[in-house]
């Protein structure tokens, strides 16, 4: 359940904290830890939430934000596109939920991106529909900025990729 993630999500990157001295490295595992929940999830995701397939880099963004986090999460990023390409995307949370018992960093962790698991979910998640895509934290209210901003830039699809390669 969303409770029990959240509850138990401050206690996984305190222990990672102890684990790695080096704030990237933490960032750098709390990726590949959400990548591997996001590969995963897709399949609960698309059979509990029955969507048709999306036709845009715009649709899937707004499916992102108004089904996957009102499913997972409880709340509704608002969605802006920052491309004249409109290839990228930012997810804006007025409230994240993964910091709700977590007041600020501590100064010695100043460069750890402490929600950096949810840009490996939604890049595995993407990854498993054929989209590739580069996420990463734009803004975080553990930093002091205003919102938390997750920004996506979509690559180009994933079977293009291997369609280069041949």
């Amino acid at each position: 359940s969303r409770e029990l993630f959240v509850l138990t999500y401050g206690a996984l990157v305190a222990q990672l904290c102890k684990d790695y001295e080096k704030d990237e490295d933490v960032n750098t595992c709390l990726d590949r830890m959400g990548y591997s929940i996001g590969v995963r999830l897709i399949d609960d995701f698309l059979a509990r939430s029955a969507v048709k397939k999306c036709r845009s880099y715009s649709e899937t963004t707004d499916m992102i934000a108004q089904v996957a986090f009102k499913m997972y999460l409880g709340v509704t990023p608002s969605v802006s596109c920052s491309s004249a390409a409109g290839n990228e995307f930012s997810l804006i949370l007025d409230k994240n939920p993964l910091v709700d018992f977590v007041e600020e960093l501590p100064a010695e962790r100043a460069s750890l991106c402490y929600c950096n698991l949810l840009c490996g979910v939604i890049r595995g998640a993407l990854e498993m529909v054929h989209l590739a895509a580069e996420v990463t934290f734009l803004q975080d209210i553990l930093k002091g900025d205003a919102v938390t901003e997750i920004g996506i830039t979509f690559l180009r699809k994933a079977e293009d990729r291997k369609h280069k390669r041949n």
